[in-house]
């Protein structure tokens, strides 16, 4: 029996409840959680941006050591540190094929499963996006682990398993940042911190951070940000004005609402790229007139787990860890128990602080 933060139905809060999870089978890892992420997507599961079956353990950016394996699991045994993988590939759907796995049509099959039950009377409880991690113990598919990458301190390995994947590749995969070129950051939570981040590690020239708080200026700056805008209907303009009337080469969207899309867009220069990694709602539709779109040239792209392969992706990061490029650390502003979670949640609505972690 552990505990872990169950999500009874879309619209309910969090509960705090005891689980039982079954001994992993064939195929599976039982893993003890040492940290996991409060990231936005758990948030977005909750009030039915995205949907999955519940009831439902959520949490789906964690690290913890393996406790046991099932038969046939041979690239992890007990006692190894992983780093948890949400959206593991098949490897054989189409998009597998084409070595774009981020779109795996089979990424999620495993969130339609029973995982394991609620103890105090005996319900079905299904596995969030596929590992559950907001909870002491996790039983997952072999393929939803991956080794720690040596010199990753445990804790702080959580944070790879999707804000930093997903904040380096949709600078280094999606738009294929360029030494010199200049970047705009939409919106300054974990995903933005491990993007401005990453933008430096790519040799950004400039860095400009957005952000409706003033308080978060000082994380932004921290990350390395050359200049920090609070955002406005101005936005765009003030952008131009910092970038020779041209715009940022880059911008990337990390809030998921149409308003910020389209300012993002037009902050870019003639040519500009534009990358959206925010998850919004059916109801957040942004507009483009066809004689803009022709005129400006830009590119208006989607992003999904930051176009990365987890297993490729792993390794370079932690390279960037140990020579002390990038500071998993730096993208913590709260660490909390399992029943801080709902706080976390109300935190990031009102647009508060970097990423909450929590701590086992």
């Amino acid at each position: 029996m552990v505990r872990a933060a169950v999500l009874p139905a879309v619209g309910s809060p969090l509960e705090i409840a005891d689980i039982d999870l079954p001994e992993p089978g064939p195929g599976q890892v039982r893993v003890k959680l040492a940290a996991a992420g409060v990231c936005h997507s758990d948030l977005s599961l909750t009030n039915g941006t995205m949907r999955v079956p519940v009831p439902a353990v959520l949490g789906h950016e964690g690290a913890g050591t393996v406790v046991s394996v099932g038969e046939g699991v041979t690239h992890v045994a007990p006692g190894d540190g992983v780093v948890l993988n949400w959206a593991p590939s098949c490897g054989s759907c189409h998009a597998c094929s084409l070595g774009e796995v981020w779109l795996c049509a089979n990424a999620l099959a495993g969130a339609g499963t029973v995982y394991a039950r609620r103890s105090s009377d005996g319900s079905d409880l299904h596995p969030g996006l596929n590992v559950a991690a907001f909870a002491e113990e996790t039983v997952v598919a072999a393929n939803c682990v991956l080794p720690v990458p040596d010199g990753v301190p445990l804790t702080d390995a959580a944070l790879l398993g999707c804000a930093v994947l997903t904040g380096y590749g949709a600078i280094h995969h999606s738009a294929r940042v360029r030494e010199g070129e200049t970047v705009a950051v939409y919106g300054v939570g974990g995903v933005g911190l491990a993007t401005i981040q990453s933008a430096r590690i790519a040799g950004a020239s400039k860095i400009i951070a957005v952000d409706v708080s003033p308080e978060k200026e000082e994380l932004a700056r921290a990350a390395g940000a050359t200049d920090y805008v609070i955002a406005s209907e101005n936005t765009a303009r003030e952008i131009r004005g910092l970038t020779g009337k041209q715009g940022v080469d880059v911008a990337v969207e990390c809030v998921g609402r149409a308003v910020t899309i389209r300012t993002a867009w037009e902050s870019t220069r003639r040519g500009g790229r534009t990358t959206v990694v925010g998850i919004g709602g059916k109801d957040q539709q942004v507009t483009f007139n066809a004689l803009e779109l022709f005129h400006w040239g830009r590119t208006l792209s989607g992003c999904v787990y930051g176009n990365s392969d987890p297993a490729e992706d792993l390794p370079v990061l932690a390279e960037h860890v140990r020579a002390g490029r990038l500071d998993l650390s730096a993208l913590v502003t709260e660490h909390i128990s399992l029943d801080g979670i709902p706080a976390a949640f109300d935190n990031m609505v009102a647009g508060k602080g970097g990423r909450a972690l929590v701590v086992f």
